[in-house]
């Protein structure tokens, strides 16, 4: 009984640290997103902009796409755009040869020895190889711009800014799945921007980045990354953060957000989930490698708790409850600030329901994710 006691003890300090921890980065999280400002620059770079666009399997997307792309309030004579296809089995490399009216838009194909297993890190290293921009964005074929975009980004370069990073968001559509992933979506770009506000650049979108073509290539460019399918932004990001002295910034201009669709099935979002997870153990900062791992402890301890609460002590259901309202309180005190912030469109009618799917998700995906293997893009990818 003593024993049976001792480690009912040291599981209850074991899930308080946890929480602690858990606690801590929200925090973090919350005050950086509240540092960010919105630019006062007003004058666009003098550098040359490239613009790259991998694409794979977009026909249903890539029209859309490079209209809002030439629909840009931007100097023709200043930037260019590269669609870069990648082994697209479908219509999408026909649509746009097309279709294209602007003098500034091209289209070039990787070719299929061009370091094959780094699939979509591939087909942006080969634009940026093919590309004359002293600053790279890149955006993906399935988003949709402001006017305004290309120019509101661009806004938050200075002399020591070599990466800027956008906010994205999931567009607007009436089934609740959609808007469930539309909030569970805004809550990872508010956690990207508020790490950035706070100083600990961890994660971005490559479907809203751009940097400087000179210290992509002072860090290595993808070099070290090549054997990964992803990663081409976020690992960027924190080796420019680590290894320069240069600024790494967000921008909170809502004409800089990029819009695009959620994913229509549960397999797709678990999928590109996978996706996600599955480069955290290869960030090169082994602490932020153990806090990654510390955060996905705390959420696999909430399951654990409930469990111990519901079949072995009903003590654990305190715990449980005390961890996931607090959990609550401040990712809507985020949330909230994002919205009034940045991502104004987003709905928190189905916050509860969110947060009850979050942590399940997140200890699936989280496990799974690292072992490396699930489909993208009609490609069965294997680490």
């Amino acid at each position: 009984m003593i024993i049976e006691t001792d480690l009912q003890i040291i599981l209850l300090i074991i899930f308080s640290l946890l929480l602690f921890n858990y606690l801590f980065f929200l925090l973090k999280v919350f005050v950086g997103l509240r540092s960010l400002t919105l630019s006062t620059n007003e004058k666009i770079p003098v550098e040359f902009i490239s613009v790259i666009i991998p694409f794979r399997n977009e026909e249903v997307n890539i029209l859309n796409n490079l209209k809002s792309i030439e629909a840009q309030n931007y100097q023709k004579d200043k930037y260019d755009v590269l669609y870069v296809n990648d082994s697209s089995s479908d219509d999408s490399l026909k649509i746009l040869n097309e279709n294209i009216s602007s003098s500034n838009v091209r289209v070039i194909s990787v070719p299929h020895d061009f370091s094959p297993s780094a699939h979509k890190k591939r087909a942006i290293r080969f634009g940026i190889e093919n590309s004359r921009g002293e600053i790279i964005v890149t955006t993906d074929a399935d988003c949709t711009y402001h006017p305004q975009w290309l120019r509101s980004l661009l806004n938050y370069f200075d002399g020591q800014t070599a990466f800027v990073s956008g906010p994205v968001e999931f567009k607007d559509e009436e089934n609740i799945f959609s808007q469930i992933q539309q909030l569970e979506f805004a809550g990872l770009v508010l956690t990207g921007a508020g790490l950035v506000g706070a100083g600990s650049p961890t994660i971005c979108n490559a479907a809203n980045i751009a940097y400087r073509r000179k210290v992509f290539e002072e860090v290595g460019g993808f070099k070290d990354q090549m054997d990964l399918s992803s990663g081409d932004d976020e690992l960027l990001m924190q080796k420019i953060s680590k290894e320069t002295d240069y600024k790494v910034k967000f921008s909170v201009d809502q004409k800089s957000i990029v819009s695009t669709p959620a994913n229509k099935s549960v397999n797709e979002f678990y999928q590109q989930r996978k996706r996600w997870a599955s480069k955290g153990l290869f960030y090169r900062d082994r602490t932020l490698v153990i806090k990654l791992i510390l955060i996905y402890l705390f959420y696999l301890g909430l399951s654990i708790q409930l469990a111990l609460g519901f079949f072995y002590n009903w003590i654990f259901i305190l715990p449980f409850a005390i961890s996931f309202l607090l959990k609550m309180i401040i990712e809507f005190k985020i949330l909230s600030e994002g919205r009034s912030k940045i991502l104004r469109k987003i709905s928190l009618k189905h916050f509860f329901i969110s947060e009850l799917i979050h942590v399940p998700y997140i200890t699936i995906t989280g496990l799974v994710g690292s072992f490396g293997n699930y489909f993208w893009k009609e490609r069965r990818i294997k680490r």
